[in-house]
């Protein structure tokens, strides 16, 4: 069956795309929730009118997720959480504390937009795709941190105090050869 997408779907189409369907899927679900309408000829030249008159709107719109795009190329995003002693993180790291760590870093994405490839339960290097348009793209490497774990900066300074003592004994038997 031929529909005309009221609004994006999630793994189906975009808002004012024509998608074949299964009957069951646009009668019992997409027509009733409002997402979808039938794809009659009268209703596909009002989309074709609507799409004319719209066009120079949504090169306009295209062009700012485009802007967008261009802005957070490079960036990288860091994530500090508490990890148990096997590694594993309690809970999960999501697409609310992306989006949250974006606008800590001065750039405001909607966090629907943000999708991960696989749930992030691990320390460990990620990509985050942000599709900003239906032909714009972006992705962004994520960091995941352990907060409990010690920082490097600290391990050295722990072992600085034992090399002082080992440094004065070498002194001292010096000082006994030169006498």
């Amino acid at each position: 069956m031929k529909i005309i997408l009221t609004q994006d779907v999630a793994n189906l189409g975009y808002k004012d795309d024509v998608v074949e369907v299964k009957n069951g899927y646009a009668r019992n679900y997409l027509i009733p929730q409002g997402k979808a309408i039938l794809a009659t000829p009268s209703a596909l030249k009002v989309l074709a009118e609507n799409l004319r008159q719209r066009a120079h709107k949504i090169a306009k719109i295209k062009a700012d997720a485009e802007a967008v795009a261009a802005t957070l190329q490079g960036v990288a995003v860091t994530i500090t959480t508490k990890v148990s002693e096997t590694g594993t993180i309690y809970g999960s790291v999501s697409n609310i504390q992306i989006a949250e760590a974006l606008e800590q870093q001065g750039h405001k994405v909607d966090r629907k937009l943000i999708s991960l490839k696989e749930a992030i339960k691990q320390v460990g290097q990620y990509v985050a795709t942000i599709r900003l348009h239906k032909e714009v793209a972006v992705e962004i490497p994520v960091t995941v941190v352990a907060e409990n774990a010690p920082a490097p900066a600290e391990q050295p300074a722990a072992e600085e105090p034992a090399a002082e003592p080992v440094a004065e004994q070498p002194a001292a038997p010096a000082e006994e050869a030169a006498e």
